[in-house]
């Protein structure tokens, strides 16, 4: 997964229409943690055709509030180059799946 950060969403996520998910997290959040190995494997399984990005939200505070993620961790999906769903909270890799199925079907 990439890095982002103010300076770099724009030209990775809304200049480039590619399905895209954004894993916003804390390096203080445990369930983050134990989240983002799992998103990783996913990530890696679906390379070819959705892009993984994460952001800090203490690093970059501004990107979890205009997102939502009041929540950590939250999964923002893009298509399009527009936010078109948003998860909250610690979930399994089978729901990430069937969620990554469901919005980017024709992908």
């Amino acid at each position: 997964m990439l890095h982002l950060t103010c300076e770099n969403f724009e030209t990775r996520i809304i200049k480039d229409p590619r399905p895209a998910v954004v894993l916003f997290y804390a390096r203080w959040c445990g369930k983050c943690a134990m989240t983002k190995p799992m998103v990783e494997d996913v990530a890696e399984r679906h390379q070819r055709r959705v892009r993984f990005f994460e952001v800090e939200i203490d690093e970059s505070p501004l990107l979890a509030d205009r997102y939502g993620a009041d929540i950590v961790p939250t999964f923002v999906f893009f298509q399009n180059s527009a936010a078109v769903s948003t998860m909250k909270g610690l979930i399994g890799e089978a729901t990430l799946e069937q969620r990554l199925k469901e919005i980017f079907r024709n992908c």
